[in-house]
């Protein structure tokens, strides 16, 4: 029987990233994942704080070459990958040099939160999604971590909907606390619809603030996480009364078993009803 695979779309890797509590549970998780028997692949931007040479991250040519549109204007999407040695595993990287600058992660080198920040995000999550289906890799879970992952759901459950690599997957979001100020941009649901889609389907971020960006991937997600110890009342009440499968925060230790065993909803429980017909 092949593997049940699960996707990590991340927001934060550590090392790459920094020693963050997102960073560290997006490399932690993976790692037990794969060592419990799951095959896993894994995806982070290739923000302009990394440092290529130090983490060794080298262009995958047979993945790269693709042009993304967004807001009417073509994109060139580069791919690179790289190894976190001592845990055995492979990160893609989604790159561009517009979007990905030097230095730079969400703020420019003035200390600025990045115009084009909702650009970027719409960027990266379709890049995830479209190299996944160049691999021809069918995740049977998608977990999604960070509000610049969380796109991610809409786009699997609206673009995506009726590609057979998606038919079965169940997509996972994590609500850390990390935030930003304000807006991400007052245009990001008009650069949305170039995309084939309809107007309901980007309601929830015409006002794309910290909060409607984790409830709009709440609404589009099949379950989710509360991946830090505090989040935002409303955010919270708004998961609850979507009724959805929902993880609360499993503390700082030892919380591999409660993502597992969430896991488990989905992965496991199918293996059995496979077997079974």
């Amino acid at each position: 029987m092949q593997k049940k695979r699960v996707l990590f779309v991340s927001q934060e890797i550590a090392p790459y990233t920094g020693e963050t509590r997102m960073g560290d549970v997006a490399s932690l998780l993976p790692q037990k994942t794969q060592e419990s028997g799951k095959d896993i692949r894994m995806f982070l931007p290739r923000f302009g704080i990394i440092n290529e040479r130090r983490h060794q991250l080298h262009e995958v040519i047979r993945l790269s070459g693709m042009n993304l549109i967004i807001d009417d204007f073509d994109h060139q999407l580069i791919i690179k990958v790289a190894s976190i040695q001592k845990l055995r595993l492979q990160v893609y990287f989604i790159d561009n040099d517009e979007y990905f600058p030097k230095k730079q992660m969400f703020d420019d080198l003035d200390g600025n939160f990045m115009t084009n920040n909702d650009e970027r995000m719409i960027f990266y999550c379709k890049g995830v999604i479209e190299t996944v289906r160049k691999l021809g890799w069918a995740p049977d879970v998608i977990h999604c971590q960070g509000w610049f992952t969380s796109l991610v759901p809409m786009y699997i459950k609206t673009l995506y909907a009726d590609d057979p690599l998606f038919e079965n997957v169940k997509v996972i979001y994590s609500v850390f606390d990390n935030s930003f100020d304000g807006v991400l941009s007052d245009t990001i649901a008009n650069k949305l619809l170039y995309e084939k889609l309809e107007e309901k389907d980007v309601e929830g971020v015409k006002v794309p603030n910290i909060n409607n960006l984790h409830k709009f991937a709440t609404d589009y997600a099949d379950a989710v996480v509360q991946a830090s110890p505090e989040i935002d009342k409303d955010v919270l009440a708004h998961i609850k009364k979507s009724e959805k499968p929902f993880m609360q925060y499993p503390g700082e230790e030892d919380y591999i078993v409660a993502y597992q065993d969430f896991y488990a909803q989905f992965i496991e429980e199918e293996e059995v009803v496979t077997t079974e017909e």
